[in-house]
């Protein structure tokens, strides 16, 4: 009797692996074009934009992913106050779409969410599609009373809580609360002077 022989499978490029890490400093160039592909060059003056003006994301939660080398997954967390109550809004989740078959942003979801769970945050806000979120445990069931700074579609405001009640009776508006990104000191040229 012969051993079955195992199938022999050719990876190809679109098999290459991916690893989500947090996001570097020299990702910063990368990231921006990654989102003006994903999103226009007009996602500046979105309605959740508003909330990460000026702000850092939260600690150890922007993450990355990286295949062969290139950034092509990026997803952010915020700190923000929602209706009263501490929370964060997750956006933008983006993937480069050559790569968008290989699971790269439920992976930057997953571990995202976990990285929320483990640093102890009670609630995580989006505004997204309700079908993809639903698979992470999204609904709008507890942010009907919230609102945002700017237009939005009421059924697009998703929320998962980590901790039972963590938005019960949640109501009014959506606020950043994170860290102010450090003001950028002007640099100016030496004044020439006069012979």
């Amino acid at each position: 009797m012969t051993a079955p022989r195992k199938t022999q499978i050719a990876l190809t490029s679109k098999a290459a692996p991916f690893v989500i890490r947090a996001e570097r400093a020299g990702d910063v160039a990368m990231r921006e074009a990654l989102l003006d592909a994903c999103f226009g060059e007009t996602r500046h003056g979105r309605t959740c934009q508003r909330l990460r003006d000026g702000r850092a994301p939260a600690a150890g939660l922007a993450l990355a992913a990286v295949r062969e080398g290139k950034l092509v997954g990026t997803v952010r967390l915020w700190h923000v106050s929602a209706g009263g109550r501490p929370a964060l809004v997750l956006g933008p989740l983006a993937v480069d779409p050559a790569c968008r078959e290989l699971g790269i942003g439920a992976a930057l979801m997953h571990q995202a969410l976990a990285a929320a769970r483990a640093r102890g945050h009670a609630a995580v806000i989006l505004l997204g599609d309700a079908p993809y979120y639903a698979r992470f445990g999204f609904s709008a069931e507890k942010t009907g009373e919230l609102s945002l700074p700017g237009p939005f579609e009421r059924d697009r405001l998703l929320a998962v809580e980590f901790t039972d009640g963590a938005l019960d009776g949640a109501e009014g508006m959506i606020v950043p609360t994170g860290a102010a990104l450090p003001k950028r000191r002007a640099v100016r040229a030496p004044e020439a002077h006069a012979a």
